[in-house]
């Protein structure tokens, strides 16, 4: 009953704002009735039908129709399931098996994956190129956002200037409140905000169907409420005045879901920008010596934000050191990563475990520093620094992630994390990583995880290595005994 009256309300085109106030219930009532988490009471649903223009009798009777799943639905604009002239009473069969639904849409999903990897290799291929950068076996939308920031230098001067202005429309002053930023989304964007139980789904923010309505867990922290504020208002902004548009108007790729991927890390950028001023920001940034912790403390948002932020310097009139960023987990997954200083991060899967990133998980009390040598001789001044969420009281309930940060070694002396880590002799202090194991030149590491594709597998079970997955090479060979010469018959008697 709640599926249907939503598709009656969405078949006549009504928002369901303008529905409550006919109905004289809130926003948020109707949404939980249309989810099926509210009983609609008799005299309710009369209304709401005669709304509709729907008679009882009809409605009963369209009850037991069956509808095609909204995922199958979607599905049918695919090119390739098109071409197999699949009606709608073929997939409002598959409907009415869940696990069947589940199992067709995972499996076109993982096609269109596969799809865009294959592309992208033969244009790698096209291009006749042995980069490691582009041959990406596993290239996803995420990938695709990476690339896009970098090749934008992380920096976007029409979203600058629109938080300077709602900064100073709203007299926003540093070191601004959760209140202050609610009172904007509020009073200034016409967003009602709702502070709500958390619950098992693990939703921390939502908007209602027609965004004028908000409803974020009453459990957030000051410093994540005050970014999720921010981000909000970036994403109202975005939706009244279109600012992220002119950003993507030349953006192709090859997945419809970045455009909103890239979406959502725009307004996290317009949150970092009207949270930290560029100007400011960079001053600050500057006179601390990138000291992340006192910009933190300073500015009263997290490590992650201002490390976010140390990011996006890239003004040509105030520009920062080109650094780069990388968060993982406890398991080695990359979640976030950006390189503004050249340095090459995995696309498939984690990075090199002797990086300071991984090895702050060993100390997490302390910042982990050190330089890091690629095969290719290119040194960076890395430093990580552990961040952690509890839920419950419990860290496995909650989050665990290593920030690392890093630039150039020959620019660390910029840095307050350097002080006690002088550049004095690159060849004896900078630790052997590689991009990632697979692709690794290294023959020596005694941490590698996996065989390298920059090697012929061979096996010797007359030699070993430290590590099993160390590749074993021809010059490694032991040298061969010299074969004596052999003398031919009857030397002797001459």
């Amino acid at each position: 009953m709640a599926q249907r009256l939503r598709e009656l309300r969405l078949a006549r085109g009504i928002q369901q704002s303008e529905v409550a106030r006919r109905l004289d219930i809130s926003p948020a009532y109707l949404s939980l009735i249309e989810k099926g988490k509210r009983v609609i009471q008799l005299p309710l649903l009369f209304k709401a039908l005669e709304l509709y223009g729907v008679s009882m009798e009809s409605f009963m009777e369209s009850l037991g129709e069956r509808h095609v799943d909204d995922g199958l639905a979607r599905l049918l604009d695919e090119p390739l399931l098109r071409s197999l002239n699949l009606s709608e009473e073929d997939l409002a069969s598959f409907s009415a098996e869940p696990k069947m639904v589940m199992t067709v849409t995972g499996l076109f999903n993982l096609y269109k994956n596969a799809r865009a990897q294959l592309d992208n290799v033969v244009e790698a291929v096209r291009k006749q190129t042995q980069s490691e950068a582009s041959l990406r076996f596993d290239y996803t939308p995420f990938d695709e956002v990476t690339d896009f920031l970098e090749r934008n230098e992380n920096y976007f001067p029409s979203l600058e200037e629109r938080a300077e202005k709602l900064r100073r429309d709203a007299g926003l002053e540093t070191g601004m409140r959760a209140s202050d930023l609610e009172h904007v989304l509020t009073d200034h964007l016409g967003v009602k905000l709702h502070r709500v139980e958390p619950d098992e789904r693990g939703i921390i923010v939502q908007w209602s169907e027609d965004r004028d309505e908000i409803f974020i867990t009453n459990q957030t922290l000051e410093q994540r409420l005050k970014f999720h504020l921010a981000h909000a208002i970036g994403l109202r902004i975005f939706d009244e005045e279109k600012t992220h548009k002119g950003i993507l108007a030349d953006y192709g790729g090859h997945y419809g879901e970045t455009r909103r991927l890239i979406k959502i890390h725009l307004a996290n950028y317009f949150a970092g920008a009207l949270m930290l001023p560029y100007r400011e920001f960079y001053e600050a940034v500057r006179g601390s010596r990138y000291d992340v912790e006192a910009l933190a403390r300073r500015f009263e948002v997290s490590y992650e934000t201002v490390a976010h932020r140390m990011c996006n310097l890239s003004a040509p009139n105030l520009k920062g050191l080109p650094m780069h960023f990388i968060r993982v987990d406890l398991a080695g997954n990359i979640s976030k990563r950006y390189s503004g200083d050249g340095i090459r991060f995995s696309h498939y899967d984690g990075s090199c475990p002797k990086m300071a990133v991984h090895l702050a998980f060993l100390t997490p009390n302390v910042i982990t520093k050190q330089y890091s040598r690629f095969p290719d001789g290119s040194t960076y001044f890395c430093f990580a620094n552990v961040v952690s969420a509890p839920a419950s009281g419990s860290l496995v309930k909650g989050t665990v992630h290593s920030i690392g940060l890093g630039t150039h070694a020959d620019a660390a002396k910029h840095l307050v994390y350097a002080d006690d880590l002088p550049f004095a002799d690159p060849a004896r202090m900078a630790v052997p990583v590689g991009t990632t194991c697979r692709f690794c030149e290294r023959t020596n590491c005694n941490m590698r995880s996996q065989p390298s594709y920059k090697f012929a597998f061979r096996v010797d079970e007359y030699q070993r290595k430290d590590n099993f997955f160390s590749p074993q090479i021809e010059s490694e060979a032991p040298p061969k005994r010299p074969v004596p010469l052999r003398r031919k018959k009857g030397a002797e008697e001459r």
